[in-house]
């Protein structure tokens, strides 16, 4: 019986074929860029030269190779190679899948199933795979765009390897832009710096770059195009941003860890990328607000006052006016004194505050409505701080045999120098009242 998913190999390269399916590597060794993984000492290097090929998740951007490699690992182990996609197979079509992969393993040859965008299956659906691979029916290889720690299941990632496959840099496009132009038997009619802004354009994608080309040979040009030219012929490929996906906590942590780090140039970028890829301003006011709290703190006070500032002043002006107001929060942050003397106390204090469980205050801080309470001791001996000297009597506020822990460290920049002269002032009055 025909395996409707099998995937035959392709055809030798012909004129009127996509210039990206006429550049498909034949082997793995034409295969541009993704040294980390396919290098002599790379794991799938070292998977081959010891003939002991495991299943594998390639994880990685789209247009980087991963379907390519695939195929290449079949032929390279003589495997049958059947691709699938999870968002057009079901229940029913793996069935058939695997039936066709254990007659093949019945009759003496192995089947590599490469399942593209397998992070779209549930946890059912990959449950489904774990017999198959146990007993060496299917060689699973997996591509998925999504971080596999939060899209598979802990029993699929424990039967394979995952795989970092990289965007392709500007010297991989090079590359591969000089194959095309061989292929093509011409060169791009595009000045050099026009060649440079068509790679930049297609962002790491190698897919998307042999389509770029195919469109400017198509052109019938007097003079190569400069990259002014160029831009008005090709639209720019927008920037890969999935706003609930690896790309927003990876910018965002971007984001915070370079306000973090002084760097309002480094902060500046990152907010920008995040707006061009279309996040929601609410969102970047919010997280900036958040680390005004957490990062600057009481090394400046006025830190927060500004972000929620730059907040209203968005809800007033929306975009993309209102976008400036973040964006000048976003560099006040990064030029901010910072500390985290106040967020560390305040985990600290949330630790203790589980620790100690249920024990109440001590009583000489406790109120007394009625003469019961004052019977039992509550309020007496209470120090009222106005009457004392200096507006401080040393009392101690924490629950009686839990001894006076030290909670809050302030640092010695911006503000919080001047916290910690006052801190450590009614330090030296409490030992002298206690003493």
């Amino acid at each position: 019986m025909a395996d409707l998913f099998d995937t035959d190999t392709p055809p030798e390269p012909g004129p009127n074929r996509p210039l990206a399916d006429r550049l498909r590597p034949r082997t793995l060794a034409e295969v541009i860029g993704q040294d980390q993984v396919l290098g002599p000492d790379a794991p799938l290097g070292a998977m081959l030269a010891a003939g002991s090929l495991g299943s594998l998740v390639f994880w990685g951007p789209p247009g980087v190779g991963k379907t390519t490699i695939a195929r290449l690992l079949a032929d390279e182990s003589d495997l049958h190679f059947v691709q699938i996609s999870a968002i057009f197979t079901g229940i029913p079509d793996l069935k058939k899948i695997f039936e066709a992969a254990r007659i093949r393993h019945q009759n003496g040859q192995g089947t590599l199933l490469f399942v593209d965008e397998i992070h779209r299956f549930n946890k059912a659906q990959q449950d489904g795979f774990l017999p198959y691979m146990e007993d060496g029916t299917i060689l699973l290889v997996g591509a998925t765009t999504e971080n596999p720690s939060f899209e598979l299941n802990a029993a699929v990632l424990s039967r394979a390897q995952v795989l970092v496959l990289e965007r392709l840099s500007l010297a991989d496009l090079e590359h591969l832009t000089q194959r095309a132009e061989k292929e093509l038997d011409r060169a791009l009619p595009l000045t050099a710096q026009a060649r440079d802004t068509l790679q930049e354009m297609a962002d790491g994608d190698g897919r998307a770059l042999l389509n770029l080309i195919e469109q400017v040979m198509a052109w019938k040009l007097d003079a190569p195009l400069d990259p002014k030219a160029l831009g008005t012929r090709l639209m720019r490929r927008a920037a890969q941003y999935d706003k609930s996906g690896d790309s927003h906590y990876n910018l965002i942590s971007a984001l915070h860890k370079s306000v973090r780090g002084s760097d309002p140039d480094a902060a500046l970028y990152w907010f920008a990328r995040m707006l061009t890829g279309g996040e929601d301003p609410r969102y970047l006011a919010r997280r900036i607000t958040r680390m005004a709290v957490e990062d600057i703190g009481l090394a400046d006070p006025q830190a927060q006052a500004v972000c929620l500032q730059g907040w209203e002043t968005y809800e007033r002006l929306g975009s993309p006016e209102g976008e400036l107001a973040l964006a000048q929060a976003v560099v006040y942050l990064a030029l901010a004194p910072k500390s985290n003397a106040a967020y560390g106390a305040y985990k600290a204090a949330m630790k203790l505050a589980k620790q100690s469980g249920s024990e109440p205050p001590p009583k000489h801080i406790l109120n007394a409505p009625t003469s019961l309470m004052k019977d039992q001791g509550y309020g007496a001996g209470y120090a009222y701080d106005h009457d004392a000297e200096d507006a401080f009597s040393g009392q101690d506020y924490f629950p009686e045999g839990l001894r006076h822990p030290v909670l809050y460290t302030p640092v010695e920049r911006g503000f919080e120098r001047e916290l910690k002269k006052r801190l450590d002032y009614f330090a030296r009055l409490r030992a002298q009242r206690q003493g």
